[in-house]
């Protein structure tokens, strides 16, 4: 049975993610702070499988995915119990935009584990977040290679399963281990942020 996605989200790289998980067959729910016309216009774009939700309902899917602005994030603590639900980060730290692209200083904090923080409970596994949405629109398949996708979370689990879904879409799913560790290197500014990378 396909999972249900909700992507909390629908700018480039939501409706790019939910273009890959509609082809491979997965419905899949959006949602963004704005609503109305707009998310009604894309749904419409990303065709059979893709619908509307609020966000509150978009959270109630089998696995969520977060694309909306970093600064957005903390407004979904309270919309469900997140407890034990599995959570794509797909978020950057940026808190400002081109051509800056500043982000905040979190200390040693990585911005997926102020991501937990912030969703308790929820099983977090960083991924779709270091290619630019374009590369990330091509096909995966290249010249009988993969395209990559670093993965990386403390549940092994959720982590697991993401890497499965990763994978069915196309993808090479490269672990990089825990949040603190790995997402670090995922993030924005981070040494694989922007790296498109093929496995042979």
């Amino acid at each position: 049975m396909k999972k249900t996605f909700g992507i909390i989200g629908a700018g480039n790289i939501g409706q790019t993610v939910a273009r890959h998980l509609l082809k491979a067959g997965h419905p899949v729910i959006l949602a963004n702070s704005s609503g109305g016309n707009a998310l009604e216009e894309i749904v419409r774009s990303l065709g059979p499988g893709a619908t509307a939700g609020t966000i509150q309902e978009t959270a109630q899917a089998d696995i969520v995915l977060l694309s909306l602005p970093w600064s957005e994030v903390p407004t979904l603590t309270k919309i469900t119990d997140w407890n034990g639900r599995v959570v794509i980060d797909a978020t950057n730290h940026f808190i400002t935009y081109a051509p800056e692209f500043k982000v905040q200083d979190l200390g040693d904090k990585a911005s997926s584990e102020v991501v937990a923080s912030l969703l308790p409970g929820a099983r977090i596994v960083k991924a779709f977040n270091t290619i630019f949405y374009k590369t990330l629109a091509e096909d995966p398949n290249i010249a009988g290679g993969h395209r990559v996708l670093f993965v990386s979370g403390n549940d092994l689990e959720a982590k697991s399963e993401v890497k499965s879904v990763i994978a069915s879409l196309g993808f090479a799913p490269i672990d990089l281990g825990n949040l603190h560790e790995g997402s670090k290197l995922q993030q924005a500014k981070g040494a694989l942020a922007t790296l498109n990378l093929v496995r042979f």
